[in-house]
């Protein structure tokens, strides 16, 4: 069972996190570790928002076969604009500029120049 100085000191290292991760402006060129890519929508899975997870939007491109772009829940604590994802569908052309993540994907979040975006 918690003792109220514990909950106070999860309390307080949970706010400490949470402003850590929002702390710093926008930056104006993207950071190291910063990709782009050009394809088509193969596949939309918003899916895991439902739990804190990170939704999956699947691009088609030619020179990287299938790449798994995720969108985080909580846009609240990343740097990048939040993506409309009602305006997404799938064969639309997008362009993503995101982190390097998992498995040759890509994660829109932690740079002000990070977007998915339809190309016209």
């Amino acid at each position: 069972m918690f003792r109220l100085p514990h909950a106070r000191a999860c309390l307080a290292l949970a706010l400490t996190a949470a402003l850590s991760a929002c702390a710093g402006g926008p930056t104006a060129a993207p950071t190291a570790g910063t990709d782009a890519i050009e394809g088509t929508i193969a596949a939309i899975d918003t899916t895991p928002w439902t739990y804190d997870g990170n939704a999956v939007i699947q691009v088609e491109t030619a020179d990287r076969g299938r790449v798994p772009v995720e969108l985080p829940a909580r846009w609240n604590l990343c740097r990048a604009a939040a993506v409309d994802t009602e305006a997404l569908a799938v064969g639309m052309r997008v362009r993503v500029v995101g982190a390097a993540g998992g498995e040759g994907g890509l994660v829109v979040c932690q740079d002000a120049a990070h977007q998915l975006v339809p190309l016209p």
